[in-house]
């Protein structure tokens, strides 16, 4: 019988043999080093979640301690209006203008202010003293500032999301039956065309009465048309007091100013979803929205 001969190893050889035990400790290295990790991320993701659980529970609880104590405020001041005690101008004012400060997005108001400036009118009438009058001037004063001043926040936020023009009423004459310059007002790609009339003003209690006439494009229904009544005051807040148009989409007339000459008001278009509180959408309204969203996401 014939013998192989015996092939002498090489370098490779000598290498293979040397990796064959270091390819299973490289291997549990590997897995190791994996599991480690694996195991760490885990761990940052599980406190990621639980800060942001318990950053939402936190938030949660405020939200309901405040929600409770402006629902307590709300109660007190209101009830302090429908079951009045003789607390005086004073107190009423300032039960006022803690109650608008604070909730003038959810409630109309403008009832009450419109009572409060009858019961400071009737003070200053009666008032036999000249401090008496003053008193109730400033009374006044205060609640036209007031209402101001809220009129002025809402429009900072819906001239920020919306579109508006502004008009001036000559009221050195009779202005009414007056016809205002019109506009074209382009929210969302849908214009609309406004045109304001005035119809006459209240100088005593500082009202404008407006007629609005609205046209609007339907996609489905064809060119839409909507007419609104109504009187504008400083106490006409613009979330609250809005006429709805097609889309969702809301429109207010203000009232900046008004003097013995003139009066300027401004007309602002804004998305419905910034309307009060108290104003929900129709369903039909919430679907178009959705479907919108959608095609623009599909192009």
């Amino acid at each position: 019988m014939s013998e192989e001969p015996v092939r002498k190893r090489d370098a490779w050889d000598k290498l293979d043999i040397l990796m064959h035990p270091m390819g299973g400790l490289l291997t549990a290295i590997a897995l190791t080093v994996l599991g480690f990790i694996t195991s760490s991320a885990l761990s940052q993701r599980q406190a990621v979640d639980t800060n942001t659980r318990l950053y939402t529970e936190l938030m949660s609880r405020r939200e309901e301690s405040e929600s409770a104590l402006r629902k307590d405020m709300c109660v007190s001041i209101i009830n302090s209006f429908v079951n009045p005690r003789d607390e005086g101008l004073s107190a009423s004012v300032l039960n006022l203008e803690m109650l608008a400060y604070n909730f003038h997005e959810s409630l109309n108001l403008k009832p009450l202010f419109m009572e409060m400036r009858r019961r400071v009118m009737r003070a200053q009438t009666e008032a036999q003293t000249p401090a008496a009058r003053s008193e109730s001037a400033e009374y006044l004063d205060r609640l036209e500032s007031v209402a101001r001043e809220i009129v002025r926040r809402e429009m900072i936020v819906l001239e920020g999301v919306g579109k508006t023009f502004d008009r001036t009423i000559d009221l050195a004459g009779d202005p009414g039956g007056t016809s205002l310059e019109p506009a074209t007002l382009t929210l969302d790609g849908l214009p609309t065309d406004f045109a304001i009339d005035v119809l006459g003003v209240d100088r005593e209690n500082r009202e404008i009465q407006i007629g609005l006439s609205i046209e609007t494009p339907d996609p489905e229904q064809g060119r839409q048309t909507k007419v609104a009544t109504f009187s504008v005051s400083y106490f006409d807040f613009p979330m609250i007091d809005n006429t709805r148009l097609v889309g969702g989409q809301r429109c207010s007339v203000v009232l900046n100013s008004i003097s013995d000459h003139s009066a300027d008001i401004t007309l602002v278009l804004f998305p419905g979803a910034y309307a009060s509180l108290k104003e929900k959408p129709y369903y039909d309204e919430v679907i178009q929205s959705i479907l919108k969203a959608n095609k623009r996401v599909g192009e």
